[in-house]
């Protein structure tokens, strides 16, 4: 069998497309859904429009050819060819559904103002997709905020349902990514241990001084083993080894394990994300970290982490006149700093 067939086979099956092809249909996806915001002003017949148009472009684009071509099949695109058989509402209608279930809590005016978001919960779960490989997953937890945002909507506070629903959609599927970030094996051993809540702070404290935090330095200053700096700069990176959560924090044999620091899943999502206070914070804390930089990390930074579609390690190590290893380097410092920054601002 050849590797288009291959492909083409996985797809068939109902398998969920690679980062690689993802990115080729999010591409497609950018353009037609660039005007459904949660304060578009699109009648309800351009944004039928917009999915019918986007079903064949998923499948017959010209650019999605060979092992890139997405076919019918996909999980993304019949999602997608369901929801759109699901009318907007008009104004009225929706007014009408909302006073419906604030009044007497009908479940099927719940139901239909549910379904008629469904493409506002696409739109916003693309904005993550880099985020996250599965944009499935993310659609599928930006429903579950969507409908929550439904049951609690008050229309005498003033904002469109579409505008309050379109915070809960994104708190949803923040709160989903940051709970499947990769844990971290901490490992057993007093060099491990030290390693580990070590590791990051020394890089982060040698960085800020302009200096490369190679292995062999991080051992000096640490005092370990060059050999043990690389297994847990390793653990450290999205590559590493997931950590058993059943792991104890130390040789204690009363210790609690890393399953007992997590936090409950029975706490409500509001109030775990109340902690956070809003999704607005965060960015805003990103927007400061990314002040902070130089002015080449800076846009090192914005093109190759936030870009939708990255630029290529050589075409920015072509720009500034250095090798794609060098560029690769700094974009890998990049992101550890990043995570001491966010880790330092979540405790």
């Amino acid at each position: 069998m050849s590797e288009n067939n291959k492909k083409e086979t996985k797809s068939l099956e109902g398998e969920v497309l690679g980062p690689e092809e993802q990115n080729e249909v999010f591409e497609e996806l950018d353009e037609e859904f660039a005007g459904l915001t949660s304060e578009s002003e699109h009648s309800e017949q351009e944004q039928i429009e917009v999915l019918e148009n986007l079903l064949p472009a998923i499948g017959t684009s010209k650019e999605l050819v060979g092992t890139q071509k997405v076919k019918p099949h996909d999980p993304l695109y019949q999602y997608i060819k369901e929801i759109s058989q699901y009318k907007l509402l008009e104004r009225d209608e929706e007014e009408r559904l909302i006073k419906q279930l604030t009044e007497t809590g009908d479940i099927d005016a719940a139901k239909k103002l549910v379904v008629a978001n469904l493409r506002l919960v696409v739109k916003i779960a693309m904005e993550y997709r880099n985020a996250y490989k599965n944009i499935m997953d993310l659609i599928q937890e930006g429903n579950i905020g969507l409908m929550k945002a439904v049951s609690k909507y008050n229309p005498e506070k003033g904002a469109k349902l579409s505008y309050y629903a379109s915070w809960w959609i994104k708190s949803y599927i923040l709160k989903f990514i940051l709970d499947n970030f990769r844990l971290i094996k901490i490992g057993t051993t007093a060099e491990q241990k030290k390693l580990f809540y070590n590791l990051m702070r020394e890089k982060e404290r040698l960085m800020n001084q302009g200096i490369e935090p190679e292995h062999k330095l991080l051992s000096e200053n640490l005092g370990v083993s060059e050999k043990a700096v690389k297994e847990m700069d390793l653990r450290l990176s999205s590559s590493g080894a997931e950590m058993s959560l059943d792991q104890k924090l130390s040789d204690d044999s009363g210790s609690a394990s890393f399953l007992d620091t997590l936090s409950s899943s029975d706490i409500p999502i509001d109030d775990n994300l109340g902690h956070l206070e809003s999704l607005e914070i965060l960015e805003d804390q990103l927007k400061n970290f990314i002040e902070e930089l130089k002015p080449r990390d800076k846009e090192i930074f914005k093109k190759r982490l936030l870009s939708e579609v990255p630029p290529s390690l050589q075409s920015i190590a072509d720009d500034y006149g250095v090798s794609r290893e060098r560029i690769r380097q700094i974009e890998a410092r990049l992101i550890e700093k990043l995570k001491v920054y966010m880790s330092d601002y979540l405790g």
